[in-house]
Formats: structure tokens, sequence, C-alpha cells
């Protein structure tokens, strides 16, 4: 096992994929996309399947998911508009909550550990919501920018600072998940290379921290992905009903 914690954050190619005469270099993050993109797609035919025959424990735990989802939908965008911005806010959660836990699974890599899968992300969602209220309400979106009651001759100081906060949601929205899961695989790391040794001395207590703590990644992840739509709900719930 490699001595260096933070060896499996790395990106390394698998292999490369010719195509049209062009090498595509296939690394460990792309091929995680692919697994993530074929565990919800099968988990969606296995839940039309059963569904037309009889109700599983897989299905109602789908569905406690979607009502989660559609309440943070209710509560931040709005009712009436559940139907169209629902499917937005599950498909983020669960894009997250896979890539999170993957990573929780022996040899497979986290592909939320990377800044810049983690900053996409969050910049999408952030430009979602920037399209979404300039369509909604035109050049009376910059209105997101003064908040109400401000003094006229407050203006010049407050629209900046306005400004910097928006610019920084997208930033603390990709570093918080990104600093979340880093944090968290690299404990879980040291905890199970230290735990051939000291099992030596303190038998199965290390062993046991280091499940324990396990459990405790898979909450984190679940967690981190339910922040993540959350604010994702927030950020769109903002600018559909343009405040603050």
């Amino acid at each position: 096992m490699n001595s260096n914690p933070l060896e499996e954050f790395f990106l390394h190619r698998i292999f490369m994929w010719h195509l049209l005469g062009y090498g595509l270099p296939v690394t460990e993050a792309v091929v995680s996309f692919w697994i993530i993109g074929t565990v919800a797609l099968l988990g969606a035919l296995h839940i039309r399947v059963r569904a037309a025959v009889i109700p599983g424990r897989f299905q109602a735990l789908v569905e406690m998911l979607y009502e989660s989802m559609a309440k943070v939908v209710d509560e931040n965008i709005g009712v009436e508009n559940r139907k169209k911005y629902l499917p937005w806010i599950l498909s983020i959660f669960l894009l997250v909550f896979l890539g999170n836990f993957l990573g929780l699974v022996p040899h497979m890599f986290t592909v939320t550990s990377e800044l810049v899968v983690t900053g996409i992300l969050a910049v999408a969602v952030y430009l979602a919501s920037l399209v979404i209220g300039f369509a909604k309400h035109g050049i009376k979106f910059l209105g997101v920018l003064v908040p109400e009651g401000v003094p006229a001759w407050m203006l010049p100081l407050i629209i900046p600072i306005e400004i910097i906060s928006q610019l920084a949601r997208p930033l603390s929205l990709a570093v918080r998940l990104f600093a979340n899961m880093t944090a968290g695989h690299t404990i879980l790391f040291v905890l199970f290379t230290l735990t051939g040794t000291l099992a030596v001395y303190l038998k199965w207590l290390p062993f046991s921290i280091s499940v324990v703590l396990y459990l405790l990644e898979v909450l984190v992840a679940f967690i981190q992905a339910y922040i993540f739509a959350i604010l994702s709900a927030v950020y769109i719930g903002q600018a559909v009903k343009l405040n603050h």
C-alpha cells in the first residue's frame, strides 16, 4: 500500500481512447463518471420494472429520497415550480452522492475530491441561476445587487460588496464539498494504514475505530450531497423569486 495518504487523489491514466485520429486519455475520474451514470440508469430501470410487479425496499428508499428532494424544492423554489426544477435538484443530489460514495469503495476514485469537478458543478449551478433570473425578470434581476432598504448614498459601497458575495457563491459551494471529501478520505486512508501495525498491540480496536469512521464517512457523503442540493435549490429559488 502506498504510504502517501494523498496518493488516492492523484489522477492516473487508465488507457488511451483513439477517436477520429485523436488520442483521448481516459482517467480514473472519467471511469468513475461512467460507473455513476451506469448505476443511476440501472437503478431507474430496476425501479421501473419492479414497480410494475411489486414494490420493493429499494423503491421505497428511492421514494423517500424523492419526497425529501421535493420538500427541498417546495421550500426553496416553490410548490408551483416542483415539476420544473425537481429533476434538476434530484439529479444534482444523485451525482454528488454517488461521486462521494464511490470513493469509499476500495480501489475506486473519489471524483468529488477533485476541485475542478466540484468547481464545474458549482459554476454550472450558479450560471443556471443567473440564466433563470434574467430569463424570468430581465434587467430587473440586477436588483439582487441592491438590498432592500439601503439608502441611495450607500449603493456605491454596497453594490461591489454584493458582487463579491455573488461571485463567492460557486467558490464556497465547490470548496466545501472538495475539502470535506478530501479530508474524510485522507483520515480513513491513514487509519486503515495504521490498522495493520496497531492491531499487533491493540488487537481489534484500530479496526473497530476504522469501521465506525467508515460508516460516518458514508453519512458525511450523504449529508454533503444533501447540502449541495439544498444550496443549489436556494440559489435557483432566489433567482426565481428575485430575493436575497
